[in-house]
């Protein structure tokens, strides 16, 4: 029986589930990608100055174009090698809301939006509430994307936006340059997005998308300071275009969208960026650890530029995920077959994880008489 409220939902939501990962309160929590590092003491004194000073004007409207916020970004992003000005920076409510901006402004009724399966869950989330189609583009036996199959895929179903991740999650694949250069030539009507959240985890020599934004005024670098500046809880995330597309995206976003508090705790965060980001090789180092471990173990780990490992082998990922929360060890199920994707943390997290693991093997490896 269909309730009151069902039938006043919109008939594309009804029997949706809506998104998150299960919060559970155990030992080890390494589902989510969040960094296992607090932010320095000094870093936690600046921002409550910074709360507190601007406290008292809380009566007023925040700076609707976080102009001092942009500038603030724009520097970090030209620490790349690449100069990026404030007028092509944007920022919303963590990268979902940056997202929701560019698909409000460029998608819609009548309009398609493709990205390559598996990617990031929020982004057929995000085009399907805003009556944009979505489209899932496949990737190859390693969960790589090459020009040849991207480029037949744009083409033949001429998207409105194209989504690529670098690093891609859950995956933790880096994209190659070559991939976003003919996709971008392959959709002359097409908003091309580089979801880049991940991308401080990546490997030396993997390169940026930013690299690649001059000259191309449909490409867009999506970042966070969710992940490397671990400041999940803050909700700011930032975007790189051309002017004119910053432009387009005032039209759909909120006023003061940006509060004056969230624009001062960032501001004091980016201000010791060298502190805040001084964790990154230490996770790094970890996620490399996973990778050979897991491989010890006869597992299959996917090679990652992220701060987590996706790994298969698995008889029941499901099964193994419920054994290792009744060790105390909470890692993902992202929902394909064998694999289970598990967030670098600290080493102590790290070992947990991995002792837990090792209980279990080698009844729980695909193939296994069980």
């Amino acid at each position: 029986m269909v309730s009151e409220i069902d039938a006043l939902l919109r008939p594309d939501l009804r029997g949706r589930t809506a998104y998150g990962a299960p919060q559970l309160d155990l030992p080890v929590t390494l589902n989510t990608n969040e960094n296992s590092y607090a932010a320095p003491a000094v870093v936690v004194d600046e921002i409550a100055s910074a709360v507190a000073e601007i406290a008292s004007g809380l009566n007023r409207y925040p700076d609707r174009e976080f102009t001092a916020l942009r500038e603030a970004l724009a520097a970090y992003l030209s620490r790349s090698g690449t100069v990026i000005h404030a007028d092509q920076v944007w920022a919303g409510n963590g990268s979902n809301e940056v997202l929701l901006h560019l698909v409000q402004a460029f998608g819609g009724p009548g309009r398609t939006a493709l990205g390559f399966t598996p990617a990031y869950s929020m982004h057929p989330i995000i085009t399907t509430t805003t009556g944009t189609t979505w489209a899932d583009g496949m990737r190859g036996e390693r969960f790589d994307l090459d020009v040849a199959s991207t480029v037949d895929q744009v083409r033949a179903i001429q998207p409105s936006i194209v989504f690529l991740c670098s690093p891609n999650n859950p995956t933790g694949t880096a994209l190659g340059l070559d991939v976003v250069e003919a996709v971008y030539d392959a959709a002359p009507n097409s908003l091309v997005v580089v979801d880049e959240a991940y991308a401080e985890f990546a490997r030396e020599g993997t390169p940026s998308a930013l690299t690649l934004l001059h000259g191309r005024p449909r490409l867009v670098v999506t970042r966070t300071m969710s992940k490397a500046f671990a400041l999940a809880g803050l909700r700011l995330g930032y975007l790189a275009a051309d002017p004119a597309l910053i432009d387009a995206l005032r039209l759909v976003r909120m006023p003061y969208h940006l509060g004056t508090a969230t624009q001062a705790i960032a501001l004091a965060a980016l201000r010791h960026t060298d502190l805040m980001l001084a964790t990154v090789g230490t996770i790094k180092s970890q996620r490399d650890r996973l990778v050979l471990a897991l491989a010890e173990m006869a597992l299959d780990p996917v090679p990652s530029d992220a701060n987590f490992v996706l790994f298969g082998g698995l008889a029941d990922q499901r099964v193994t995920w419920d054994a290792l929360v009744e060790r105390g060890v909470l890692v993902r199920d992202v929902g394909i077959a064998h694999y289970l994707r598990v967030t670098a943390g600290t080493p102590q997290e790290t070992t947990t994880f991995l002792d837990a693991l090792a209980d279990l093997m080698p009844d729980h490896l695909a193939g296994a008489d069980r």
